[in-house]
């Protein structure tokens, strides 16, 4: 017998979800009047509408109602045998795969962000996995793959073999990661949309047992996906339930009740904008296939998708775009990569949602600003909460800036591939403040970085402020045009330093000129005595080429465009040092960065740079 959800549901009317009407107010400008009901962009009115538990006969809803208390189908339905378990439609996949990692499969290697590591060599049980190990191979993720690296009758057998060693390493639910609840969804989702790949063999065997680990796998996601990790590995469990409930034979009492789940889970999954609460670019990502794969479980068995879907894919879009550059690819923040542009097109181009960047999150934290061929992308909120992070880093202030294909300043990234390529042993410094363009004091974390991808105390406020600034403009900080103005500032240094972090950033129209200026202002009356250390980092994108001015506070950048820019420091002396960026691969690519150091009265004070285009 299941024991009772988290959520319950009265079998005579439908619940409204917790959600409020505020989550979804999208205001413009940070000096636009308070909200109403003008303020409501449509994309966010349809979200008030359609996010409701789906609506039901009164029948329906008494089978929704019982299932959820934990009675079986076979009770809701005593008088009907109990169908055995298989499989009633073929779902067609319809996320692509990494062909080389298929490949590389079938000649008996995992291949993870660049690393190859021998299926024969690899536990299939227990916690002693790197973290992207874990998700490719307790998630089963691997099969998009393997289904990419060749014809399916030259895939069956090896996706045959190893999902009998996992299911022998792995004959219980345990306390391990192979059972965390966002990878179990995973695991249960794939098997159902790749259930061609796992159940096509030859061995009847090996296509019971797999049918048997389904519906096992099923039931217990019933009685735990209200005890997820966090919510994105809650929306994971109930998608793979609706899925189980759309393609296994008698299944439409565990969709009903998977249904509601998942409505209300989506609710709570995304900030106000749309941005996933552990503020992730890969979260955002796979947010999105999760539902672009449950809704191909939906047209497989030729069924209307819940409404909610389409509504979540409309909000989630804009989000992600924001952190693309002038190449198409993804942004470092929150551990990513430089996803390339080709998988994040592609998977735009499933969705069928066609809209434009987010230039303005003031929910999930990112600042976008164009001008020309320049893009600039400005973390100007605080890191997640604990709850919700993953791969969480300490990035408040951070910003990248490219021109063209051509991306200047950037994050190292790559916390979430560590593991691969790059060693498990840099995951806790790639998440520091100092793996970011952003300014350090004294060499601490704005805010703490704890193990297992975790965030401690730091950054709680932040304040922002977003301005356009006309071509004759006047005063210190205009920069002689049109230009976007974006300031800033957080308190993470309050505490042990009693300073507050402000960044004023100002992209000039046509994007040739990028001011800078970097404050650290007391956070009472009174500031305190004696000196600290502060540096700025710059982190420089790869392939530039840099030259040294005779002043030392000059730097000239050379870019692969041909371009020359020329980066000044209003006050200090600027060093170049080693640096790392993570590509879309995960790779480490060696790049260098340029560090303004000083030390400075505790009482406050300011840097200001500037970065402009000469050819």
């Amino acid at each position: 017998m299941r024991s009772p959800p988290a959520l319950p549901l009265d079998p005579t009317k439908e619940e409204p979800l917790a959600s409020s009407q505020d989550r979804y107010l999208q205001i413009d400008d940070a000096s636009a009047p308070s909200a109403n009901a003008a303020s409501v962009e449509p994309g966010r009115a349809l979200a008030l509408a359609d996010f409701a538990p789906p609506s039901l006969g009164a029948g329906d809803r008494l089978i929704r109602f019982a299932y959820s208390l934990g009675l079986p189908a076979s009770a809701i339905h005593p008088f009907r045998k109990r169908a055995k378990t298989q499989l009633t439609a073929t779902v067609s996949n319809p996320l692509p795969g990494d062909p080389a990692a298929g490949k590389a499969l079938r000649a008996g290697h995992f291949l993870v962000h660049g690393f190859k590591s021998p299926i024969a060599d690899t536990a299939f049980s227990g916690p002693r996995l790197p973290p992207p190990f874990e998700r490719m191979v307790h998630g089963f993720r691997w099969l998009r793959d393997l289904e990419s690296g060749g014809q399916r009758s030259q895939c069956t057998q090896v996706a045959e073999r190893i999902v009998s060693v996992w299911l022998t390493a792995n004959q219980k639910p345990d306390p391990t990661p192979a059972w965390d609840i966002g990878n179990v969804g995973h695991r249960l989702l794939n098997w159902i949309v790749h259930a061609p790949l796992v159940l096509s063999g030859q061995d009847r065997a090996v296509r019971n047992r797999v049918l048997h680990a389904i519906d096992e796998t099923a039931r217990w996601l019933d009685r735990h996906v209200g005890k997820a990790e966090d919510q994105l590995a809650e929306v994971a469990g109930w998608c793979a339930l609706v899925a189980a409930g759309l393609i296994v034979a008698d299944g439409k009492a565990r969709r009903l009740f998977a249904e509601a789940g998942l409505v209300r889970a989506l609710g709570e999954l995304v900030s106000d904008d749309g941005g996933v609460l552990s503020r992730s670019p890969l979260c955002q990502i796979e947010a999105i296939e999760l539902l672009v794969s449950l809704r191909a479980c939906y047209e497989a068995v030729r069924t209307e998708p819940l409404p909610q879907i389409g509504t979540m894919l409309n909000l989630l879009v804009p989000p992600l775009l924001a952190l693309l550059h002038g190449d198409g690819g993804l942004g470092n923040w929150q551990g990513a990569g430089a996803v390339e542009v080709e998988r994040i097109e592609a998977l735009i181009k499933i969705t069928g949602v066609r809209t434009r960047p987010l230039r303005d999150a003031r929910q999930w934290g990112y600042q976008r600003a164009t001008a020309g061929k320049a893009v600039l992308q400005f973390d100007a909120g605080p890191p997640p909460v604990a709850r919700h992070a993953r791969d969480g880093c300490a990035s408040t202030l951070a910003f990248e800036f490219s021109h063209g294909h051509d991306r200047i300043f950037v994050n190292c990234g790559g916390a979430a591939f560590a593991g691969g390529l790059i060693p498990l042993r840099l995951e806790q410094g790639l998440r520091g403040t100092g793996a970011h363009s952003t300014l350090t004091i004294d060499d601490f974390n704005s805010t703490a970085v704890l193990i297992n991808g975790r965030l401690g105390s730091g950054v709680s406020e932040v304040e922002v402020d977003r301005r356009t600034l006309s071509a004759d403009g006047t005063g210190p900080n205009s920069p002689g045009g049109g230009a976007t103005r974006i300031e800033a500032s957080h308190n993470g240094y309050v505490g042990r330093f009693g300073l507050v972090h402000r960044r004023i950033l100002i992209l000039r129209d046509d994007g040739s000129e990028l001011r800078g200026e970097d404050l650290l202002v007391p956070a009472g009356r009174k500031g305190k005595r004696g000196t600290i250390g502060v540096v700025l980092r710059f982190h420089l994108g790869p392939h530039i080429e840099l030259a040294a001015s005779s002043d030392g506070k000059g730097i000239t950048l050379a870019l692969m465009d041909g371009s020359l820019w020329q980066f000044r420091s209003g006050r200090d002396a600027i060093t170049i040092e080693e640096s790392l960026w993570a590509d879309g691969q995960g790779r480490p690519i060696g790049t260098r960065q340029l560090v303004i150091s000083a030390k400075v009265p505790r009482s406050g004070e300011s840097f200001s740079w500037l970065l402009k285009k000469m050819r």
